[in-house]
């Protein structure tokens, strides 16, 4: 099953979910520059959802990844890659000008001390987004379905049901219907507003 999984991950790009997995998963293999991994996701994002914002290289990597930019020694993800791939890189410290000079502006996956600054700033676009939508006056036949979740998250937190109906009176029912944490908010918040 996680082979299966591993092997459908690899074929088809369909969302923003799915995107941040196979950047990860290429990241973690080799830091990357931008211009390396602008053909391979080029090749992959072929399966894409009609529904869903087609997001570009470089949003995904600026929400979801660090780039290194030469101001600080080299971390250690970068590092670990060159050395073992660069015979002349070896051994060098992380602040050495000719390993800086090729570590610049390789993209990695975050340290998980550091992921979630990330993640709050990945969540704040999100919500902004969000906001977007909640003022849009027709539905939105193309949309983040990412920015939606976050915006259901913290409607319910903050007990705002109207605005998760509201939203969800935007969007396609396939969609609300097919994504379990949409539905159960959306569910709840009608349950509640109905006891108000």
């Amino acid at each position: 099953m996680t082979v299966r999984e591993v092997l459908q991950l690899q074929l088809f790009i369909t969302d923003e979910n799915t995107a941040i997995q196979w950047l990860r998963q290429q990241l973690l293999k080799k830091t990357q520059t931008s211009g390396e991994l602008k053909p391979q996701f080029m090749q992959k994002i072929g399966g894409w959802l009609k529904t869903e914002t087609l997001l570009e290289l470089d949003e995904l990597l600026e929400q979801n990844f660090i780039k290194y930019d030469g101001k600080s020694p080299v971390p250690e993800q970068i590092h670990a890659y060159l050395s073992t791939n660069w015979k002349e890189l070896r051994n060098l410290p992380k602040d050495d000008p000719t390993l800086v000079a090729k570590a610049r502006d390789r993209w990695y996956v975050p340290d998980p001390n550091k992921a979630g600054d990330l993640e709050k700033l990945r969540e704040k676009a999100l919500l902004r987004e969000f906001e977007e939508y909640k003022e849009v006056k027709k539905k939105l036949k193309v949309f983040r379905l990412e920015a939606v979740r976050a915006g259901f998250k913290k409607a319910w937190q903050e007990r705002d049901y109207a605005v998760i109906v509201a939203v969800a009176d935007k969007i396609p029912n396939n969609v609300l219907e097919e994504d379990p944490k949409l539905l159960m908010w959306y569910d709840q918040a009608v349950t509640r507003m109905g006891g108000e």
